[in-house]
């Protein structure tokens, strides 16, 4: 299952034929008598032709001109308020898009046309709002209010000797009741429901009885892989499933720290319902059971309980605070009050947080074979890649280059996912949080170059390890997951001039990323 599929797709152009953008286009008035009789030869009747001419087709010329300058003039004041607003009409998200007119043998590459994007002048508008990236970090006793029971849940201190964020939490009620009965996660996840099936057949095992009260453990993740989505991320979690002291939760991306607990699934769809913390805390369980199991010493296994660790990998997390757009309508905010590392390092100051980057000139183009549905090519993913920088340099004329980026409106309109390649504006937003060793930065090209030196430094991150030459192997030789789809191999790379813009868009972005990194490979130098 992809669960990338939260991402909302967007309507796709219809298909068109192979000759539009090439055809002429020609107006014309016939002249020719509606009543003439058939085959008389026109030539032989001048008079008639003046007569006509003069009486009728001259009115039918004239109202044409004068219908045709009222228009000129009517799309002339709407282009001009157009660029005198701008292109962002609200913060509530809503679909809309600019319409880039060729005339005719335009092809794709030919829409690079400096009339259209000024590339030197929009990496300056870039550079310069360099000082509207800083973000103020809001207070945590506004983080709190904003769910004073998904707080009053999670306890501000964990067991000292598990390794995981673990704690007792109280139980009431009948022991025979279900748990897992109304996990909304269960009801939409045929594996996690199987998981449920099998706790519920051992759940009363694994209750403890502390001063006479009976007691549940349960556990948050002592790490998160967080992003960016087609950079490997995937493939670095089933990984890492095989582990023997790693337990991730069964569902990779439950998206619950940017949607689900907000009541959204998918965006596309509305308001659903929302997903309370009890039931994201249920995909820890087995963790959980694995942990108490080792606590009250009946555990056999390798690992020791304080050696479990448990993770949870969701690609939305890094950069997804939409719903934020969506709960608050139509109220005037131009960036997100909160994000989601706010409320991660409230209840979590000392979580670990993964991040797999790639080229992002790359990442855009794996991003669109990935999620487009139909009618894919280079040259329709070079047309939306120009208008989606169009739209942003709109925006960026008006506002700051964060308030771009988190933009709801904005994202919605465009075609591609432009802004996910904007990395350093999210590190920089999880580096005000959390400090900088507790934040694991990898590249995806480091990783398919060097399997085994990439997963040593993410063990090494984890404080696991040393592994068993049996488990090393078995990491190392597992084929790659999530790899390009056959049928979007033999659609080819992208146009060498979409790569071109790309590149030159992207450049200011790796730059800062580099900077704040302090590691020239996150310049990805294009030659």
């Amino acid at each position: 299952i992809h669960t990338h599929s939260d991402y909302s797709y967007r309507p796709q152009n219809l298909p068109l034929t192979d000759n539009f953008g090439k055809r002429s286009v020609r107006t014309f008035v016939d002249f020719r008598h509606t009543n003439m009789p058939e085959g008389l030869d026109i030539k032989g009747f001048p008079l008639l032709c003046l007569v006509n001419l003069s009486y009728v087709s001259k009115v039918k010329v004239i109202s044409f001109l004068v219908g045709l300058v009222l228009m000129c003039l009517i799309m002339a004041s709407y282009l001009l308020m157009w660029d005198r607003k701008g292109l962002l009409l609200s913060e509530f998200p809503h679909p809309f898009r600019p319409v880039v007119i060729m005339t005719g043998a335009t092809t794709a590459e030919d829409s690079l046309d400096r009339s259209f994007i000024d590339v030197k002048t929009l990496v300056k508008m870039i550079n310069s709002n360099e000082q509207n990236t800083s973000r103020k970090v809001p207070d945590e006793k506004d983080v709190i209010n904003t769910d004073p029971h998904f707080f009053s849940v999670i306890p501000r201190h964990f067991l000292p000797h598990v390794k995981s964020p673990c704690w007792y939490e109280e139980l009431s009620g009948d022991l025979g009741t279900d748990p897992y009965k109304n996990n909304r996660f269960s009801l939409r996840s045929k594996s996690f429901k199987n998981v449920c099936d099998h706790m519920r057949a051992r759940f009363h095992q694994n209750v403890c009885d502390i001063d006479g009260k009976r007691f549940r453990l349960r556990c948050l993740p002592y790490f998160y892989i967080i992003g960016q989505p087609k950079c490997g991320t995937t493939d670095l979690f089933h990984r890492l499933l095989m582990l023997p002291e790693l337990k991730f939760n069964t569902i990779k991306e439950p998206h619950w720290w940017t949607r689900k607990r907000f009541g959204y699934i998918r965006f596309k769809t509305g308001f659903q319902e929302r997903f309370p913390i009890e039931d994201y805390l249920d995909l820890f369980d087995l963790a959980a059971i694995n942990i108490q199991v080792g606590i009250s010493g009946n555990s056999s296994g390798e690992h020791r309980a304080n050696e479990i660790i448990t993770g949870e990998a969701s690609a939305s997390t890094m950069w997804d605070n939409q719903a934020w757009s969506y709960l608050h309508g139509n109220e005037e905010q131009t960036e997100p009050p909160f994000l989601a590392q706010d409320f991660i390092h409230a209840v979590q100051p000392g979580a670990k947080i993964i991040i797999m980057l790639r080229d992002p000139v790359e990442r855009l183009y794996s991003d669109y074979l990935y999620f487009t549905l139909a009618n894919k090519s280079a040259e329709d993913f070079h047309q939306k890649v120009v208008e989606c920088v169009q739209l942003f340099q709109s925006c960026l004329s008006e506002r700051s280059l964060r308030s771009c980026v988190y933009n709801t409106s904005l994202f919605n309109a465009m075609l591609v996912r432009l802004t996910l390649g904007m990395y350093f504006v999210f590190v920089l937003d999880w580096l005000t949080v959390f400090q900088r060793e507790q934040i694991l930065v990898l590249r995806l090209e480091d990783y398919a170059a060097n399997l085994r030196k990439t997963l040593k430094t993410v063990f090494d991150f984890l404080g696991v390890g040393p592994l068993s030459e049996q488990v090393e192997a078995s990491l190392t030789k597992r084929p790659m997951s999530n790899t390009r789809r056959a049928k979007d191999r033999i659609l080819g790379p992208m146009l060498p001039a979409t790569r071109n813009l790309l590149s030159q868009f992207y450049q200011p972005f790796n730059s800062k990323l580099a900077n704040i990194l302090n590691k020239k490979a996150f310049l990805w130098s294009y030659s």
